[in-house]
């Protein structure tokens, strides 16, 4: 099949989720025979997509990459105080309002509607990963109607998805794929689709090369304390400032040489604290070794469609902590076994003191987190499902399934 992928940002050095999710089922869609383009910014920062990369197509692992200019980067000064009130501001919120809060969101690609109206019909499919971003929110009504489309939307349950202004969108696509069965689960009670749909996961790979234990702590000065770690952009938006709050009051309550080793580039720095140990950005292999070495991943997040990380800390072995008010990190842990959830900072307190005081039970979590990937996260079986979801709306394609 001749496939299109439309997303934000693309490339080896984005660290975005959905992104690497997009970038991930390219190259194995083209591992398995199909040719796979992707239309998408030349973006490498979300906060402002000033473009980095340069403009053209160019080939990255077999994937021909279409890059179009972002003309002015966004500017926080006017978007913050807009995206307040598209966050915050009393409904009913005027659609011109919540057009231009879109617009601003970006990255803003003016030639994108008339790139795909003029070569999408070339394709035997397009998919869009993300619903929240300006690319898919303009792409999908120039394709709708004129070649199958494909909706992944990576929704979480945020103030964002029940704006008026994807009413019409969620509905354009040929079929909409998911996550988990929570983000189905989602969707379906905001939008109430008759569309087909079906639950892909992602793939994981089997536990990368890692960085050796003692390495990683030599070179964070941990020396031989346990730590817990995090990772993921440091931003309030995804927990890491409740999780450094949560933690600091631990301390405070149960005083010992555990730390908390914090990986991640720091949107908006964490204040500092003698047992916490921001990192900033980190090769993939002192990532895996981090997991590794940790008493357990913890994952603060309240919004998530999926989370990469909590497969890559089971890949390792070991269990994690998980923001039990998401309900897809509560549904993950609850189907794997591998994680505990909390849901205020007594079950914070209550779940560190567990995993920290029975290494053996931490163990069985990660073990019982390693057995769940390798029964539903294989990346052959992921594209199988991808290669299902696709003949949904291709129903003449040749698709061989492994």
């Amino acid at each position: 099949m001749r496939l299109l992928f439309v997303v934000q940002r693309y490339g080896l050095e984005v660290a975005g989720g959905a992104e690497r999710a997009a970038r991930d089922v390219a190259e194995r869609m083209v591992g398995r025979g199909h040719h796979v383009e992707v239309v998408t910014s030349c973006a490498l920062n979300y906060v402002d997509w000033a473009n980095h990369y340069p403009a053209g197509s160019s080939e990255l692992n077999g994937v021909l990459v279409h890059r179009l200019s972002v003309p002015d980067p966004r500017d926080d000064r006017l978007f913050g105080p807009l995206n307040a009130r598209v966050v915050h501001g009393d409904p009913p919120l005027p659609l011109y309002i919540q057009e231009a809060w879109m617009r601003a969101q970006g990255p803003y690609l003016p030639d994108l509607p008339g790139w795909l109206w003029e070569r999408a019909q070339g394709f035997d499919a397009v998919l869009f990963f993300t619903y929240l971003y300006w690319p898919i929110y303009a792409g999908l009504p120039a394709v709708a109607g004129r070649v199958p489309t494909v909706l992944m939307p990576f929704a979480h349950d945020e103030p964002y998805l029940k704006l008026p202004l994807f009413d019409t969108m969620f509905r354009l696509p040929d079929a909409l794929g998911f996550l988990t069965e929570e983000e189905q689960a989602l969707v379906q009670r905001r939008f109430r689709l008759a569309r087909p749909t079906a639950v892909t996961g992602l793939g994981v790979d089997p536990a990368p090369a890692a960085a050796s234990v003692a390495s990683v702590r030599s070179a964070l000065g941990l020396g031989d304390r346990p730590y817990l770690l995090a990772l993921g952009r440091v931003d309030p938006a995804k927990g890491l400032h409740e999780l450094f709050d949560f933690f600091a009051a631990y301390k405070a309550r149960r005083p010992s040489d555990l730390a908390l080793v914090v990986m991640g580039d720091p949107v908006r720095p964490l204040p500092e604290h003698p047992d916490v140990f921001p990192t900033g950005y980190v090769d993939e292999d002192v990532k895996h070794g981090a997991l590794a070495g940790s008493v357990a991943l913890v994952h603060p997040s309240y919004f998530e469609s999926f989370s990469i990380v909590l497969t890559e800390a089971w890949a390792q072995g070991r269990p994690a902590l998980v923001q039990g008010h998401c309900e897809v990190l509560e549904g993950q842990a609850r189907r794997s076994g591998g994680a505990v959830p909390y849901y205020d900072y007594a079950g914070f307190e209550a779940s560190v003191d567990l995993l920290s005081s029975d290494p053996e039970l931490a163990s069985a979590l990660g073990r019982a987190g390693r057995r769940y990937l390798e029964q539903r996260y294989r990346w052959d079986a992921v594209i199988d499902r991808f290669e299902r979801l696709l003949r949904l709306v291709v129903p003449d394609a040749t698709l061989t399934f492994r």
